[in-house]
């Protein structure tokens, strides 16, 4: 078990490494939604098993489901995952009163895709995850499902919600992808068995949430509607914080098994090394700009990163959090509207205690940074859980599985065991 506070030793060398990372958790979160709705057994290979994907687990089993689940021997953070589909049937439901409980934590994807999975069933169901979860946006997809015709309960348009189903509606609806394109991939995915027609708002030509949507799009085609199998690329995200360490390190650090479709934005992420003067969030790279941030003090000149808004509404309030941690570190920061300019940093830089908001990226992100400078310690850092148990382990290993990076109880200075970095 991670201690609550553990501090990263920065590696004194270049390293030779080949890291596998676990699977998407867009790809396969979403791709349990299609399995349950799939008309028999699918067999999902090189799935992701984290927090975000056993709470979508754990929800279709209470929904009726039923799954199996197998470990996979080229990724401990990986699952093979049956999945006996109903042919769009949702086996249970609660009733008013007594709602069918759905908890889904802080996952968007779940909170969002079961939401609009939920409607085809009979019976009523209730939604609710972590307080966090409770304050972020879901007011557009729930306009959406009343247009199609469902009843939503909300005090706010936000969770805990109850949502009735009843089932299968012909009808038509909008919704707009300005707050997340989670939104529209929800209906996207039961569109087809709910007989829904889905007009889509992409005002603004926004390419990293239409991305989203487009993997979406390419995933429903894919996918053997009738059962069969289907594999489940790498973690784009997960894989930048290697490409970034390769980078800040001079290293060569190659990822086994890089996704090789572009259905994953941040598969772009190498592209952006070195950093280029701007990146867009809006125009270039998703998560993994935060990644390219905590980079941005090692690099030539200032940079800037821009369309920054949603990174407001997700795990934590993300564009405050980096720039006070790198703040934190000795890096002069400008946040200004929706974007943040981070200056270089040469000589500057030192140790902080990072409060990490129990935001997964926010601790990976800088214990990439303390494989540089010395004395970073993270917070809470068994957040990672939440997409990349192991990660810590894949830091830890020695080469050429891991990085070989010490990584200390910041209480007691005693270097941590390989199995005690795991954040189950």
């Amino acid at each position: 078990m991670l201690p609550d506070l553990i501090e990263i030793t920065p590696l004194p060398a270049m390293v030779s490494a080949a890291i596998t990372v676990p699977g998407s958790k867009s790809i396969t979160n979403r791709a349990l939604i299609l399995a349950a709705l799939a008309d028999g057994e699918t067999t999902l290979r090189g799935a992701l098993w984290s927090e975000d994907t056993q709470i979508m687990v754990a929800a279709l089993q209470g929904l009726g489901f039923t799954i199996a689940i197998e470990p996979d021997d080229r990724e401990i953070c990986n699952r093979t995952i049956q999945v006996r589909g109903l042919g769009g049937k949702i086996p249970k439901g609660g009733a008013p009163g007594k709602p069918l409980e759905l908890f889904v934590g802080n996952a968007g994807t779940a909170a969002r895709f079961l939401a609009a999975l939920v409607c085809l069933g009979h019976g009523v169901y209730r939604l609710h995850g972590t307080d966090r979860m409770h304050q972020r946006p879901q007011a557009a997809l729930f306009h959406a499902l009343r247009e199609l015709g469902y009843r939503i309960e909300s005090a706010n348009d936000q969770l805990p919600a109850e949502i009735f189903g009843a089932g299968p509606r012909k009808a038509v609806c909008g919704v707009s992808i300005e707050e997340s394109s989670q939104f529209a991939s929800a209906l996207l995915l039961c569109a087809a068995p709910g007989q829904w027609k889905v007009n889509l708002n992409l005002a603004g030509d926004d390419a990293e949430e239409t991305a989203y949507v487009t993997m979406t799009r390419r995933l429903i085609e894919a996918f053997p509607r009738n059962g069969g199998e289907f594999q489940i690329e790498a973690d784009a995200s997960s894989a930048s914080y290697f490409s970034a360490a390769n980078w800040l390190l001079r290293s060569r650090i190659e990822i086994r098994a890089f996704p090789a479709s572009d259905w994953q934005i941040d598969a772009a992420f190498p592209k952006y090394l070195p950093l280029p003067g701007e990146i867009s969030r809006r125009s270039h790279l998703g998560d993994s700009i935060m990644t390219a941030v905590v980079l941005a003090p090692f690099a030539d000149g200032s940079k800037k990163f821009t369309d920054l808004q949603r990174l407001r509404v997700q795990e934590c309030e993300r564009v405050a959090a980096l720039r006070t941690e790198l703040t934190r570190c000795g890096v002069t920061v400008v946040e200004q509207g929706q974007t943040l300019t981070v200056f270089p940093a040469p000589g500057k830089m030192h140790g902080a205690e990072i409060e990490t908001y129990n935001d997964h990226r926010m601790a990976m992100c800088f214990a990439i940074f303390g494989l540089k400078i010395p004395g970073i310690k993270l917070k809470n850092p068994a957040c990672v859980r939440k997409t990349f148990p192991n990660f810590f382990q894949k830091l830890a290993a020695p080469p050429p599985a891991g990085l070989g990076a010490a990584i200390l109880d910041a209480a007691t200075g005693r270097v941590l065991p390989e199995k005690q970095l795991f954040a189950g």
